[in-house]
């Protein structure tokens, strides 16, 4: 990097998802695209001052993806489909850009199946839009 160039912080407004490699653009909101490695203890016999700490197994969080509500049933079936033991495993790709449009980031979920359908909130006071939401497990974040 010269010294100068501005780099800008990506927007969190331009994203979209893919399902199984087809893009589906109408989702408002992500979350849970978390990594973590567990941490193995290992006290060795005769070193009583520290404890070895050793990388484990990688675990990731759940996702949940929101967005407007249609008269679409593909995230109510696909859960329900799980919810009766047919899993149907689904690669998701969520991918982010910049303001020209360019793609910046990827991350891909692997494997992933829904757990858990989050329906709207309905308030007579309220015209906002009607959010639905689906939380996926999944076996891996690349």
């Amino acid at each position: 990097m010269l010294l100068g160039e501005r780099i800008d912080p990506l927007s969190t407004r331009r994203f979209y998802i893919e399902i199984s490699n087809i893009a589906a653009a109408v989702f408002s909101e992500v979350n849970g695209l978390d990594a973590e490695v567990e941490v193995k203890e290992y006290a060795e016999g005769g070193q009583n001052g520290f404890v070895h700490k050793l990388p484990g197994r990688m675990k990731f969080t759940n996702v949940t993806l929101k967005r407007g509500m249609t008269n679409s049933l593909d995230f109510w079936n696909w859960f329900d489909s799980a919810r009766a033991g047919k899993v149907e495993r689904k690669q998701i790709g969520i991918v982010l850009f910049d303001e020209s449009g360019s793609e910046k980031r990827r991350w891909t979920l692997e494997r992933a199946y829904p757990v858990k359908w989050i329906g709207p909130s309905l308030k007579t006071e309220d015209n906002s839009v009607v959010i639905e939401s689906l939380e996926l497990t999944h076996e891996g974040l690349s």
